[in-house]
């Protein structure tokens, strides 16, 4: 069973990281219409669509990914107090109640819009020969289906913690650093980094 949770984990977070390049799209894309259009006087009518196109995008298909790294927003004033099958039962609460019917409604709604929007060719109507719409509508059911097959995962891990007292283990998208290795790597010994260290506190006493 881990396995596949932690296989799901990879999904998210390869699918999150594949659409992050998005960032770098949008920045050229800003970059060369602001330069288009006030050094060479030429602005293009369909940037601004594709750039809200390719934010709503990045911004969907992140959503999947956030919530494999547990980065969404909560409130940890309290939560963060509470035992792991506490905060278990209340994850898994608002699951049932909440998240999977949103993302539900969310994943039929947008097949529904993208279904239509590909039957009669749409186009973006806030510029003048707006680009095609119909691509952007169908990131919406796939960013639902995405963030459900997640959330179904989170579900299953609360099950989990509720049973063992303890949450199971995340994939990690980033490792820390290991200190040590990397002192071995620039060849700096322990005893050096404390002569820095006192070094460093010695001089901001003598301030």
């Amino acid at each position: 069973m881990q396995k596949l949770l932690l296989f799901v984990d990879k999904v998210s977070t390869w699918v999150g990281q594949a659409f992050s390049w998005f960032i770098v799209g949008l920045t050229l894309l800003i970059s060369w219409e602001v330069f288009s259009r006030y050094v060479l006087d030429a602005p293009h009518a369909w940037a601004f669509d594709a750039m809200i196109m390719m934010y709503g995008t990045l911004f969907m298909m992140a959503g999947a990914y956030t919530l494999s790294k547990n980065g969404h927003v909560r409130g940890d004033v309290l939560y963060g107090f509470f035992s792991p099958r506490v905060q278990a039962g209340l994850d898994l609460t608002l699951y049932i109640v909440f998240f999977i019917p949103g993302v539900v409604a969310l994943a039929w709604a947008g097949y529904t819009y993208a279904a239509e929007s590909w039957a009669i060719n749409e186009h973006s109507n806030i510029t003048a020969g707006g680009p095609p719409i119909y691509p952007f509508k169908t990131i919406i059911p796939l960013a639902g289906a995405f963030l459900l097959v997640q959330g179904i995962v989170e579900i299953v891990r609360c099950i989990i913690c509720l049973k063992q007292g303890y949450w199971p283990s995340r994939q990690e998208d980033v490792e820390e650093v290991d200190v040590d290795k990397l002192r071995e790597m620039v060849h700096v010994k322990e005893e050096d980094t404390e002569k820095l260290d006192e070094l460093v506190v010695k001089r901001e006493r003598g301030k």
